[in-house]
Formats: structure tokens, sequence, C-alpha cells
């Protein structure tokens, strides 16, 4: 590509390529990375805007919840974790306040009720993982596990990164760099090392349509987990949030790092085997619960293994795609049916956050197209 989209696309996404090259043209705020592979092959690898170069990388928000769910998903392939497994026969701690009957599987699809701890912590506590996990494993539960579910936006990368250091024996930053990043060339991390900071950029906030427009009303738990003090740093910006990397909600990559972690597991890069067999990658990405989310307040919300299903307000795939999107706007998701794999980073996304439709609506036509030329 040439002019204002600069990268690559592949021929058969060139109607996709004039429409992003279109929206810049039109919004000259406007600062995206969008990258895809097919089986492992990239088809789509684009950047545009002031704000973003071709090696930029951002804290793509609960994007970052994928690192979690692959590095689950190694520890299933690896024969080291159980999803039917209580969590306190990993973690004993965490059977206190009648937890003890909670399984891997609830933990891992926000089915535990523990989307904040007891007393309530903000992001910053967060960043003490060991504190932040005895902290949760104290906690009585909102609601009996299993009866329901609601988001946990940052607990469940306290509670995914505890479960990973019991199992393995590692924090999950390094298990995660030196099994998946590392190995496979993957520019997406977990705690930004400082040899990277020159390519980072801020996230730059949103603009809302109009005063109040748009607001999230939250139900009364959901302001417990958003609401004033529950975040005493920029989780974007912070040196302290990205300098940690919390795996829910502060890793730093590149669309086209993003899109190739998921690639490497599920249908390998450039020829390489995915680091995933089929059988784990059904596991992790299998619907565990749909419905009223206790958190959000919201209806048709999905989960697999921390990941997020297709649904009505985010149909990006097939019934077996999953990924997760951020609060911002970027998102990512692959589909083991059509063997894409697909990410978008954006420095200001649209009000009133969550993935950018855009992005949704790509990921999508990539799949339809590609699986129609086969």
């Amino acid at each position: 590509m040439t002019g204002l989209l600069g990268g690559h696309v592949d021929p058969r996404l060139a109607e996709a390529g004039d429409r992003l090259a279109a929206a810049l043209a039109a919004d000259p705020d406007l600062s995206f990375q969008a990258a895809a592979f097919h089986h492992g092959i990239p088809v789509l690898d684009v950047w545009g805007g002031p704000h973003v170069a071709e090696d930029s990388i951002l804290v793509p928000y609960s994007v970052s919840k994928n690192t979690i769910g692959i590095t689950v998903g190694l520890l299933v392939e690896q024969g080291l974790l159980d999803l039917d497994a209580c969590v306190a026969e990993y973690w004993p701690e965490f059977a206190a306040g009648g937890k003890a009957a909670v399984t891997v599987r609830q933990l891992l699809s926000h089915q535990a009720g523990l989307p904040q701890a007891t007393p309530a912590l903000d992001f910053l506590d967060m960043l003490d993982q060991p504190a932040a996990a005895a902290s949760l494993a104290a906690s009585v539960p909102f609601w009996h596990p299993g009866s329901g579910f609601g988001y946990h936006a940052v607990t469940i990368g306290t509670l995914g990164a505890e479960l990973v250091r019991r199992v393995s024996g590692r924090s999950m930053h390094a298990f995660y760099d030196e099994e998946i990043r590392a190995p496979h060339g993957i520019d997406f991390f977990l705690g930004l090392p400082a040899g990277e900071e020159s390519r980072r950029v801020d996230v730059l906030p949103m603009i809302p349509p109009a005063a109040g427009a748009g607001e999230f009303t939250a139900t009364p738990l959901g302001a417990l987990v958003f609401g004033p003090g529950r975040s005493s740093v920029d989780m974007a910006n912070d040196r302290r949030s990205w300098g940690y990397g919390h795996p829910a909600t502060s890793a730093t990559g590149s669309a086209r790092g993003i899109a190739r972690l998921l690639a490497a597991a599920v249908t390998g890069v450039e020829g390489g085997a995915p680091f995933l067999s089929a059988e784990t990658v059904a596991a992790i990405g299998q619907q565990q619960v749909r419905g009223f989310d206790e958190v959000l307040g919201q209806q048709d919300r999905a989960h697999a293994i921390v990941f997020q299903k297709p649904s009505a307000a985010m149909p990006f795939g097939g019934p077996r795609a999953f990924g997760h999107d951020g609060a911002a706007g970027c998102f990512a998701c692959v589909d083991p049916d059509t063997g894409v794999a697909f990410a978008w980073t954006i420095v200001r996304g649209p009000w009133p956050g969550g993935g950018d439709p855009r992005a949704i609506a790509l990921a999508a036509e990539i799949g339809r197209v590609l699986a129609a030329d086969a």
C-alpha cells in the first residue's frame, strides 16, 4: 500500500484495504494498525494516521487478556492444568470464603463471583500480585459460584496469574515470555522491556459526542468494580502499569504481534505447527456462559475460557471463534474454522469504547472472503 495507508494487503482483501484508506482520509486524527494471518500466512499488515507508525506498540486494555487464555491453553496442553479440577487443588488458600468447590473452568469464565475483592482494591493494588491474589483468595464471592457470571475485568488477570504460578512454579510473566512470546517472535509483552520503550505510544482519550451521551450506567456491583477511586493510575499510559504489564489490562504490543500470538497458538505461523492441539483449542474456545452479565448489566455477553465469544453486539466470527476486545477500541480474535487470526490497535478509539465496530466487521469480512476463496 502507498499513501495514507502503509503496509501490505492481500489482493483478495483489496476492498477492505480501500475502505481503511478512505477512513484515514475522512478522519485526519484516526490512527490504527490492523493485522491478519490466514493459516499462518500474513494477509493484512497495515497502519496509518498521525499517531502511529509501523513499529508502534501500545496498551490495548483488555485485549491483554488474550495472553491469559493462551497461557492457560499451553498449561492444559502440557497436562499441567485440568479445567475441571478445583482451584484449591492448585491454590489451597483459595478455598476460603466458601470457594472450595470452585473449578478452574468457573474461575476462568467469570463465574467465580470475584470481580472485586473484599475490601475492594483499586488498580494500583492490582499491580502487587502477591497481595492482590491473597486478598481475592480470602474474599467471599459476590454470588454463589456457577449461579451466574459477571465480567472480572481486572481480577481475572490476578487470579489467572496466581493459578499459572501455582501450577508452573513461575510467574505468569516469566512463563508467558519464556514459553510463548520469545520462542514464537511475538511482539506483545507482559511488562515492557526498557529497550522497547521508544516504540510505545500513548492511548488518547475517546471523545464523547455530547455531554453525558452514552455514559456507562453501572450496576451496584459494576460501580464497585469500575466506580470512582477504582483506578488511581492510568492503566494504558502510566509507567507503573505498562512497566508491570497486568495480564488483564496492561500488556503492550502491536497489531502484528497480537495477531501472531493467536495464529501461532491455533494455526501455526509461516509453515510451523501450532503450539496448541486442536483438542486444546476447542477446550479453551468453547463457550462456557452466555446471558446476563452481573457486573456490566448487559444481556448476551458470552465467554469461553477467559476469551469472549461472538455475540449480536460483536459478530466477529463463526461459532468456534474467540478473542477479546479492549475498553478503548482495540480488538483481536481467531477463528479455527477459517484459520484467520486478526488484531486491531487504535490510538483513539470511538465512543463509547469497547471493540471498535470497524475492527469487528473487518475480522468477520476477512473470514468470509478467505473462506469463500478457499
